[in-house]
């Protein structure tokens, strides 16, 4: 399989060479030339599969020309070994026609562990043949930080160096960071928002100069392909345990940066039958007004109570206007081109085609509480502020549109992530964290505090490598 840059001025690449750009050098984003597909019968002998047969299905044509079908199920199985429920991704249901599905039960409590924890892997096993040792540079809002961490700590050709905003993560999101330590990991507590540390990253694989010969940036975040190709597993593990291919689901994603539910969006085209994709988005709602108004502009940020979305820039949305505008990489290029002076407005064609698919609400965080509040009172299930937006969004596209249903929420983070929401919202319970984070908050926190300034956070990456 080969892979396209979505502003056409990089060379296309393989799985292989995809995963270690990451960002292409024009500045666009891979996506796959072709997607492969699934028929009905091809779907039906897979709704048996486990969680780790499912993945390995799935994902083997995207990784054909890097991995054969047994090293990859290797690294599969390893990926989702230390998952904390049998079922991997298991579904909650909560109405009728409602239900959550779980992708909290990794390592790190966040549904991004699906991702980085393969990512990880693949990425050691291409390293070690070639020979090579890379730096490992991402921007988190929350939970990415983490769970890139935890997936590649124990790399051996790897450094990473996580930025994060000063003070504007959750105590356990940043001590589950903090806390994840070794001379190869380095977190840095940038004080700006998420979209400074995000352009330092963006602007860092533009020009790698301040590098030393023989190294390059690997991105991690959702602007690496293996992090969307992985989410699109559970989608097909949903659709499947509900039904497919013989009625089709909704799904509700609580999101900010558009790759998670971009992950459905291909699960679609790959042959999944999806009857709506909710893009759910809190009052940082640049998604939301892209597709009710045809506006794709910034404004400014606001901090709320599920800071993984409070992002005013969803760098994926690149990938889904490739599509939309028949992917024309020139006319990718003058829309990017476009936003970078603040906004663009999507044309009739392009509006069209994506509400076809997709819907969107807009969730205060007024709104979070009440669903975190209702939802425990009336099914004694705990929600955090991530996926209670979600679930808002789910129940007003179901009222919506009568032919929607099953509605799927994805449940992005586990509720212990976020006590201060849940204390708010009136809960008499408290989640506790899990066995293996029991002692989170009597352990060491490891970080260091850089201004807001690139070329000061360039200076310390490049005294801090050692691997």
């Amino acid at each position: 399989m080969r892979y396209v840059s979505t502003r056409g001025g990089a060379p296309d690449r393989d799985f292989e060479e995809v995963l270690l750009t990451g960002l292409a050098e024009d500045g666009g984003l891979y996506v796959p030339q072709s997607l492969p597909q699934f028929d009905k019968a091809e779907l039906a002998a897979m709704a048996r599969l486990s969680y780790p047969e499912l993945a390995a299905c799935v994902l083997q044509p995207f990784v054909a020309d890097a991995f054969t079908p047994d090293e990859l199920r290797s690294l599969v199985d390893e990926s989702y070994a230390g998952f904390r429920h049998p079922a991997t991704a298991p579904l909650v249901q909560l109405d009728h026609e409602q239900w959550v599905l779980e992708l909290f039960h990794g390592p790190t409590l966040a549904f991004k562990d699906f991702a980085l924890q393969l990512l990880g892997r693949l990425l050691d096993a291409i390293l070690e043949r070639r020979g090579e040792k890379v730096v490992i540079m991402g921007a988190t809002s929350g939970d990415t930080g983490s769970a890139a961490i935890a997936g590649c700590q124990h790399c051996r050709n790897v450094d990473i160096f996580i930025l994060h905003p000063h003070g504007r993560v959750s105590d356990v999101q940043r001590r589950q960071m903090t806390t994840l330590s070794g001379p190869t990991v380095h977190n840095l507590a940038v004080e700006g928002d998420f979209d400074d540390c995000q352009a330092m990253v963006k602007a860092s694989f533009r020009d790698q100069g301040f590098l030393p010969d023989g190294r390059r940036l690997v991105a991690v975040n959702s602007i690496n392909w293996a992090r969307i190709m992985a989410q699109i597993v559970y989608y097909f593990y949903a659709g499947l345990a509900l039904g497919a291919p013989y009625r089709a689901a909704s799904y509700s994603v609580p999101t900010g940066n558009f790759g998670d539910i971009f992950a459905g969006y291909l699960a679609s085209r790959m042959g999944l039958p999806v009857a709506r994709l909710m893009i759910a988005t809190n009052r940082n709602d640049v998604l939301h007004r892209a597709l009710s108004q045809g506006s794709y502009a910034r404004r400014a940020l606001h901090k709320t109570l599920s800071p993984s979305m409070d992002i005013s820039v969803s760098s994926n949305f690149e990938r889904l206007l490739f599509d939309l505008y028949d992917r024309d990489a020139t006319a990718v290029e003058a829309l990017m081109e476009q936003f970078s002076e603040g906004a663009i407005e999507l044309s009739e064609t392009a509006l069209e085609r994506a509400r076809a698919l997709f819907m969107s609400e807009r969730v205060d965080d007024e709104a979070t509480l009440a669903c975190i509040a209702d939802t425990w009172r009336d099914c004694a299930y705990l929600l955090d502020p991530h996926s209670a937006i979600g679930y808002v969004a789910a129940r007003a596209g179901a009222r919506s549109d009568a032919n929607s249903g099953p509605w799927v929420t994805l449940a992005t983070a586990h509720p212990a992530k976020f006590p201060d929401a849940v204390e708010r919202a009136g809960v008499p319970t408290r989640a506790g964290l899990p066995a293996h984070l029991a002692d989170l908050f009597e352990r060491d926190e490891h970080a260091d505090v850089l201004p807001c300034d690139l070329p000061a956070v360039q200076r310390f990456i490049a005294a801090h490598l050692g691997a």
